[in-house]
């Protein structure tokens, strides 16, 4: 979520945005002393001038896991950006928690199909081959 800066004039980041951008977790963001609020101009001299732990954060990146996806309802389109878990399988497609099974595309001949709950406000629908 971005808030309307005060006399600026322009938009603040919230530290969850900075963090999604700096491809970071909210913890490290918090930990490192990331404000509340950044202005762009703020995000852009770090990003110009990274601190030693933020260059150290992106070597030792190993590239299995994202630290932010976007998922997206295969319905109506909305968005939420989320941490992934360890426990989520790979998603074949996501929806919103309020849509009903019967406005997903159909189950793909030789599988089926089967729901995650639990996934912010989304269900992660998965479809499996049955053999």
């Amino acid at each position: 979520m971005e808030q309307q800066a005060g006399a600026r004039g322009g938009r603040d980041l919230s530290r969850r945005t900075v963090a999604q951008r700096l491809d970071i977790p909210l913890e490290m963001a918090r930990h490192h002393g990331i404000p509340p609020f950044w202005s762009a101009d703020q995000l852009a001299a770090f990003l110009a001038e990274p601190p030693a732990w933020y260059v150290q954060s992106r070597a030792n990146r190993t590239g299995k896991r994202p630290v932010w996806v976007e998922l997206r309802c295969t319905i109506c389109g909305t968005s939420e950006t989320l941490r992934p878990k360890k426990w989520w399988p790979e998603f074949s497609m996501v929806s919103c928690s309020w849509h009903g099974a019967d406005e997903l595309p159909p189950v793909p001949e030789g599988a089926r199909r089967r729901e995650v709950d639990g996934i912010g406000a989304f269900v992660g629908i998965v479809d499996e081959p049955t053999s």
